[in-house]
């Protein structure tokens, strides 16, 4: 008797919760069409216009991230178009990567998905054997690699799959995850919950990979490091 007593309470609770919840939006949206039949002519037709406005905005911003090559994931052939590509986007990743690589065709997967989901970033991919100069000025070791640049300066790497929650089989929102931490995405969910779950200690404890951890006499692959 005192267990059905109990969920009959605790359903009681939860029925005036719903209709308190239910109240508070029907006052809102009340007081919003309140505001709007109060609102003259001249008002409903600014109103318009700014929202249209912010529509034209919105429109040419991705017409012109489309027209810089945004929208794709795309393969330079040089380490001379990577100083042209980030030159001309605000936010760039690219992934270096190495054919005999197997993780590298990994990442290309989830970076061709989030290259179509996020037009206000670039994605690019670079070989490292055309890119040795790159590759020694950013310290690239371990492959593969992501570089994260920011208004034209590197401020961040991915190595390897640490961050990924250390498995072959993260999400892609996982990855958009870690670049959304590094600002060089716009990330929806919570920074503090990443997406996988045998590792929620990245959640509050995550920082930025030092440079250290791509330091090295020769390039390595992560896959073998495992």
């Amino acid at each position: 008797m005192e267990a059905t007593a109990s969920v009959d309470m605790f359903s009681k609770v939860l029925e005036n919760q719903l209709l308190q919840t239910t109240k508070l939006v029907e006052e809102h949206l009340d007081s919003e069409i309140q505001k709007l039949d109060q609102m003259d002519e001249d008002e409903l037709e600014r109103l318009k216009e700014k929202r249209l406005e912010a529509l034209r905005k919105a429109q040419q911003q991705k017409q012109e991230w489309l027209s810089k090559g945004h929208g794709e994931y795309r393969e330079i052939p040089s380490e001379r178009d990577f100083f042209q590509e980030v030159k001309e986007s605000k936010k760039v990743v690219c992934h270096f990567y190495r054919d005999s690589t197997f993780r590298c065709k990994i990442l290309d997967r989830h970076l061709v998905i989030l290259s179509k989901k996020h037009l206000e970033t670039k994605f690019l991919k670079l070989n490292v054997e055309k890119a040795p100069f790159l590759c020694e000025r950013l310290r690239i070791k371990v492959i593969p690699t992501l570089a994260l640049v920011k208004d034209g300066k590197t401020q961040d790497f991915v190595v390897g799959f640490s961050d990924l929650g250390n498995t072959d089989d993260f999400s892609t929102e996982t990855l958009e995850w870690r670049l959304g931490c590094s600002d060089i995405l716009n990330y929806s969910g919570s920074l503090m919950e990443p997406p996988f779950q045998s590792q929620k200690k990245f959640g509050t404890n995550f920082t930025k990979l030092e440079k250290k951890t791509i330091r090295g006499k020769k390039y390595d692959s992560d896959s073998d490091d495992d």
